[in-house]
């Protein structure tokens, strides 16, 4: 199986599992604007084309930033997996808890086990893993593009969830967020 097939695969199954682990999220109490979640899934969707279609190899969309060696590509696969991996682990520590929507759930729990002892934000920092692991074993500039624009949603995104966190949470979200890191541990 070539490095596309397999790259195709992992984000697949990843995508899978997402939507099937959908169906056990408890019920959100709070709403996010309409406008704002299409927003995020346009970009979302963008990004996705730009990482995994051929169709946008276009100009300097299309150029190589890494040379096009196996030991590039393989280390850009582990990436990509170890990523994914840390989104799934980091998904079923939240549980019920998880939405793709920035909401609060029926009696939600501030969640501080697993990667969330390390990490407020550990799916975001898993999925731009993987998408920077992508990047490096395609090794085209398109998939550089997809990596900055994930990261900037998945930043604001972050934002607001923390400010609805603080809110809900006061002194316990406070104190978590001095122990443990943004998209990194220790930053």
């Amino acid at each position: 199986m070539g490095t596309k097939a397999i790259l195709d695969w992992m984000w697949g199954a990843l995508g899978l599992y997402w939507l099937l682990s959908a169906f056990r999220a408890e019920k959100a109490v709070t709403r996010e604007e309409p406008w704002w979640r299409v927003l995020r899934l346009l970009i979302l969707t963008f990004a996705f084309v730009l990482l995994l279609s051929p169709w946008l190899r276009v100009g300097l969309l299309g150029r190589r930033f890494v040379p096009g060696c196996e030991d590039v590509k393989a280390l850009g696969v582990g990436l990509t997996g170890a990523g994914i991996l840390l989104c799934v682990w980091a998904r079923i520590c939240l549980g019920k808890y998880w939405s793709d929507k920035v909401v609060l759930k029926a009696d939600h729990e501030l969640i501080r086990s697993g990667p969330y002892a390390y990490l407020r934000h550990p799916i975001y920092s898993g999925v731009l893993l993987g998408i920077g692991g992508t990047a490096l074993a395609v090794g085209e500039w398109r998939c550089m593009v997809a990596l900055v624009l994930m990261a900037t949603n998945y930043f604001f995104k972050a934002r607001r969830e923390e400010r609805m966190l603080a809110w809900s949470f006061g002194e316990a979200y406070a104190e978590y967020k001095r122990e443990t890191g943004f998209f990194l541990p220790g930053l």
